[in-house]
């Protein structure tokens, strides 16, 4: 029996991540949490698939660079990289491969029924039916703003001068329509 460290009831790493084993360990405990991660991001499990390859890419390049000791840190530093493969992805519409062809990582293929067992542990589908509506329910303006702001990721200064109003205005719409849909997905998940 292996007796894990901890640092108060946190868990210390076994092995850095920067050794080999330590990155297997790393993706063998953290790729299902990425991969779900990414798809309830992208509503789309090949894309979330290709991503988590990419995130674990970045790390794997990165990981010399990671300084933490506990797996508490790790997750965050690997979420991190997540959510930046994530807003790329959003941003260009397209997914860069750049690191997985570098280190010469083979992306995996889903298998039959693979992609609808990740949509439904995901929870896609109730994503898809809660956001859906509620971002018709938004205005026009609230959605450009959502757009140009959280899928673009442009400065509020730059959507205001595109959209022909002031900075506050854009903040208020960005503001406003993020709580309608964090309003509309707190009230699915009471429900669930």
């Amino acid at each position: 029996m292996v007796v894990q460290e901890t640092i108060g009831e946190v868990p210390r790493l076994r092995r850095p991540i920067s050794e080999a084993d330590g990155f297997v360990a790393l993706h063998e405990r953290e790729s299902e949490r990425v991969l779900l991660f990414c798809a309830r991001r992208v509503l789309d499990p090949e894309t979330a698939l290709d991503l988590t390859a990419e995130t674990f890419a970045q790390a794997f390049r990165g990981r010399r660079a990671f300084r933490g000791t506990t797996e508490v840190e790790a997750r965050a530093w690997l979420f991190t990289i997540a959510r930046r493969q994530v807003a790329r992805y959003l941003r260009r519409g397209a997914l860069d491969r750049r690191a997985i062809e570098r280190l010469g990582i083979q992306v995996p293929r889903l298998e039959p029924g693979e992609a609808q067992e990740i949509e439904r542990r995901a929870g896609l589908s109730d994503l898809r039916a809660t956001l859906v509506p509620a971002l018709a329910a938004l205005g026009e303006d609230q959605r450009e703003a959502l757009r140009l702001r959280i899928v673009e990721e442009r400065p509020y200064e730059q959507i205001a001068a595109m959209l022909g109003v002031n900075e506050t205005t854009v903040r208020a719409r960005v503001s406003r329509g993020l709580r309608t849909l964090q309003g509309a997905l707190a009230a699915t998940e009471a429900a669930t």
